[in-house]
């Protein structure tokens, strides 16, 4: 899914009302770009895993470290790194279903993954990297 999939939901009025909390996710995710890239390439070169997740959360969330905490840095969401083996140990991703996980899984070195969790739920979000 594309982010700008979840932000084109609704009419344009009701868009007008209430605007969505992941248009300040995009615009966080935009301004820690290449922080997050530096962090995901580091977790594949030491070998921590080959599948990166960021958690980003408005809450508190046991699940990955804290990278960026949106208090400090006075952004609307905190990330934080992750990685699939994590998510299967805690049982967000259920083991049976690693590989399909795997197969829509987005070149890392192009796209973060992004577990964005919102009061509605949470979903993966494959948002691309700024450009260089």
């Amino acid at each position: 899914m594309n982010p700008e999939d979840l932000l084109q939901e609704g009419s344009e009025e009701d868009k007008k009302k209430k605007a969505s909390p992941l248009e300040s996710l995009e615009t966080d995710l935009k301004f820690l770009s290449e922080s997050i890239k530096e962090t995901a390439i580091e977790i594949m070169v030491e070998g921590l895993s080959k599948y990166p997740i960021f958690v980003a959360h408005q809450h508190e969330v046991s699940l990955g470290e804290m990278i960026f905490d949106r208090h400090e840095m006075n952004l609307d969401w905190t990330i934080q790194a992750s990685t699939l083996e994590e998510f299967i140990e805690k049982k967000v991703i259920k083991k049976e279903l690693e590989e399909r996980f795997i197969d829509t899984y987005k070149n890392p070195n192009k796209y973060m993954c992004v577990f964005a969790i919102v009061p509605e739920g949470a979903n993966f979000v494959f948002f691309p990297y700024a450009k260089d």
